[in-house]
C-alpha cells in the first residue's frame, strides 16, 4: 500500500517533491495505525442513513446534539443505522459549511462527548469540507499575516488572468480581495462565497493538513466521510477547475490512507454535476469513493410525479451500474441543499425543467442560479422541501401523505444505500418565515424544530407529520428485513405496458429473494397486469395482503411484492 501512496504523491506533485512529503505522511499513518486491523465495510440492506443538522431538533436547556440522540434512540433505533450530522463545527456562514475550526464542536450544539455518545448507538457520518474554510478562521488570519506555518494554505491569484474557462456553481465573484497585514491586497479564490476561502492543495503542506483532519475524524468515530464540494478541489488557471485529474488522485490518496488505518471507513463524494461526471468518482471500483450521491434521482423523481409518467425514470434506472461490489449509490431525494437540476440537463427537455421551476415557485419555493462561462445564468437548484415539491397543497392530508411516501418508497427500493433528510422523515413543509428572516433560499429546507412540538404532532394520527413519519418507518423496517433490497442486489425496471406505472424487479445478491416493487405515479386508478412476472397471487409486504396477477392500483399506491 505504501507503494500506492508514493505513486499517488508522485502523480499529484511530481517526483521532485516526493521526498519532502512522503516521510511525513507515512509517519502520520504509523501514529494512528490500529493494533488490530478492522475489516472493510460491506454493504447491507440494513444500511439506512439519517441526514440532519445538529440542531434540527431543539429542547430548552439541553445541547441539541443530546436532543437529537434522545429522539433518535427513542423513535428510529433499529430502523436508522447511520446518522449524518451536517457540519457541527464553529462556523461563520453557510449554515456550517464555512468552518472556522475543524477540530472543535460548535458549543451551541454540544461537545465531542455528545458526538461520541451518539456514535455508541449509531454509525456516524462527518463532513470533510476540504475545498474551503471560513475567511474569519484563525488559519486564514494567520495566512494574511504571512505566518510561515500558513504560507500557501489558501489559493490567491492575479485577477488579470483569464478565468473564463472556470466552471462556476454560483453567481458570486470567483476572486475576492483581502488586505494582508502588511497592507498588500491579494485576490483569494472563493468558489462559493466571499466568506469561504479556497485551500491551495497544490502545496503539499496543505494536503497534509487536510489528511490530519481526515484522520482526526476517524479517531472521533466517523464511519463515513463526506467530501464536500470536492470536485472543485484542484485549481489550474486555463482549465474548468472541476474534476481535474489531480482531484481524483487526491481522493485516491485519501482512500489509500484510510485503507491502511481504517478500512471500515467509507468515503462519499458530493459532486452535484451531470451523471457521467458524478460517477467518475467511483474510480475503478476499488481505489476512490465507495459511495456517490445519486443526484439525478431527486429532480427526475420530482418530474415523474409532476408529469404522471414514469417513462424517463424507468429508462434511466436501467442505465445505472457501479464498477464493483465495493461501490454503490447513495440514494436520496432531499438534503440540506435544494434539488439540484444540473444532473438532469441531459435527461429533461427545457419545457419539463420549466414545469419543475413553475411548480416550485407556485408552491412557495425559490430557484437559485449559477453563472455560465459566457456570463449568462442557469438554474442551479430548486429550493423547496421535497414534501412540497412532490405534492399539491390543495390535496387532502391522506392523499398528500400517500403521494409523498410513494416518492420515498421508490428511493428506498432502488439499488444503493438510502439516505433520508430529517425534514422528509418528519414530513416538514416549507420554512417560508425562516427564509424571509435569513434572506437565504436554502433556509426553506432547514427549519429548526422544537422537539416537544414534534412529539405532540407525532402522537396525533390525523396530522400530516404523523402519517408521514409512521408510514416512512414502516417502509424502512420492511426494507431492512429483506435481502432483495441489498445495495448489491440486481435491479431492473420493467415495462408493464403503461408509463403510469413504475415496476422495479430486485433480486438478492445470493438469489435467495426476488421482489417486485410496483408504483402508480398518477392520481388515477391504474390497472396492472403482473402476468409477465407471476401468474399467481403474491404477498404485498407492506399491507400483508395477497395481490392477484391482475390488479387495479389506487392513486399513488405502492406495492412491494415478494415473488415465489
Amino acid at each position: 500500500m505504501t507503494d500506492i501512496i508514493r505513486h499517488l504523491l508522485r502523480e499529484i506533485y511530481g517526483p521532485e517533491q516526493i521526498e519532502s512529503i512522503y516521510p511525513d505522511l507515512i509517519q502520520r499513518i504509523e501514529q494512528v495505525r490500529p493494533t488490530a486491523q478492522p475489516q472493510p465495510k460491506s454493504f447491507s440492506e440494513k444500511d439506512v442513513v439519517l441526514i440532519t443538522y445538529g440542531d434540527s431538533l431543539n429542547q430548552n436547556g439541553e445541547h441539541p446534539l443530546r436532543t437529537l440522540h434522545q429522539f433518535a434512540r427513542t423513535h428510529v433505533a433499529g430502523a436508522i443505522s447511520t446518522i449524518h450530522i451536517l457540519p457541527f463545527f464553529p462556523y461563520s456562514s453557510d449554515d456550517g459549511f464555512s468552518v472556522k475550526d475543524f477540530y472543535a464542536v460548535n458549543p451551541a450544539l454540544g461537545t465531542w462527548a455528545d458526538v461520541e455518545q451518539l456514535g455508541r448507538d449509531f454509525d456516524l457520518m462527518f463532513d470533510a469540507v476540504f475545498n474551503h474554510m471560513s475567511a474569519q478562521s484563525a488559519w486564514f488570519k494567520a495566512f494574511l499575516a504571512d505566518d510561515p506555518t500558513y504560507v500557501g494554505l489558501f489559493r490567491s491569484e492575479d485577477p488579470n488572468l483569464d478565468f473564463s474557462e472556470v466552471t462556476r456553481p454560483r453567481t458570486s465573484p470567483l476572486l475576492t480581495p483581502f488586505a494582508k497585514d502588511n497592507g498588500e491586497t491579494i485576490y483569494v479564490w472563493t468558489t462559493f462565497s466571499a466568506d469561504q476561502v479556497d485551500f491551495d492543495v497544490c502545496h503539499p503542506n496543505t494536503l497534509l493538513r487536510l489528511l490530519d483532519i481526515l484522520l482526526f475524524y476517524v479517531r472521533k468515530g466517523a464511519r463515513v466521510i463526506r467530501l464536500d464540494a470536492i470536485a472543485y478541489l484542484w485549481k489550474e488557471v486555463g482549465t474548468a477547475c472541476i474534476h481535474l485529474p489531480e482531484t481524483h488522485a487526491v481522493i485516491q490518496l485519501m482512500r489509500a490512507v484510510l485503507d491502511e488505518v481504517a478500512p471500515d471507513v467509507l468515503i462519499i463524494t458530493e459532486t452535484n454535476v451531470p451523471h457521467a461526471e458524478n460517477v467518475s468518482y467511483f474510480g475503478d471500483g476499488d481505489d476512490e469513493a465507495q459511495l456517490v450521491y445519486n443526484f439525478v434521482l431527486p429532480p427526475l423523481l420530482f418530474h415523474t410525479l409532476l408529469s404522471g409518467s414514469a417513462r424517463k425514470l424507468r429508462e434511466w434506472v436501467n442505465t445505472l451500474h457501479t464498477p464493483s461490489a465495493q461501490t454503490t449509490f447513495f440514494n436520496f431525494t432531499a438534503s440540506h441543499d435544494g434539488i439540484g437540476v444540473r444532473p438532469v440537463e441531459d435527461l429533461l427537455e427545457p419545457d419539463e425543467l420549466a414545469a419543475l421551476i413553475h411548480h416550485t415557485e407556485k408552491s412557495g419555493g425559490r430557484v437559485s442560479y449559477r453563472r455560465n462561462p459566457n456570463g449568462s445564468q442557469s438554474p442551479y437548484e430548486l429550493n423547496i422541501t421535497y414534501v412540497d415539491a412532490v405534492t399539491d397543497a390543495d390535496q387532502p392530508v391522506a392523499i398528500r401523505a400517500r403521494r409523498f411516501l410513494l416518492s420515498q418508497a421508490i428511493m428506498l427500493s432502488l439499488a444503493g444505500m438510502p439516505a433520508i433528510y430529517i425534514h422528509s422523515l418528519l414530513g416538514s413543509h416549507n420554512n417560508i418565515e425562516g427564509m424571509r428572516q435569513t434572506g437565504q433560499n436554502r433556509t426553506i429546507n432547514r427549519a429548526k424544530l422544537k422537539v416537544d412540538d414534534v412529539r405532540v404532532e407525532l402522537e396525533d394520527p390525523a396530522t400530516f407529520r404523523a402519517q408521514v413519519f409512521a408510514g416512512y418507518l414502516h417502509l424502512i423496517r420492511t426494507r431492512i428485513a429483506h435481502p432483495a433490497f441489498h445495495p448489491n442486489g440486481t435491479q431492473q425496471a420493467l415495462n408493464l405496458g403503461s408509463d403510469s406505472i413504475l415496476a422495479l424487479l430486485r433480486t438478492a445478491p445470493d438469489q435467495s429473494e426476488h421482489m417486485l416493487a410496483v408504483y402508480n405515479v398518477t392520481d388515477q386508478i391504474q390497472p396492472v397486469d403482473l402476468n409477465k412476472v407471476t401468474d399467481s397471487p403474491v404477498m404485498d409486504l407492506l399491507s400483508q395482503k395477497f395481490v392477484p396477477a391482475r390488479v387495479s392500483l389506487e392513486p399513488y399506491q405502492t406495492l412491494w411484492l415478494r415473488l415465489p
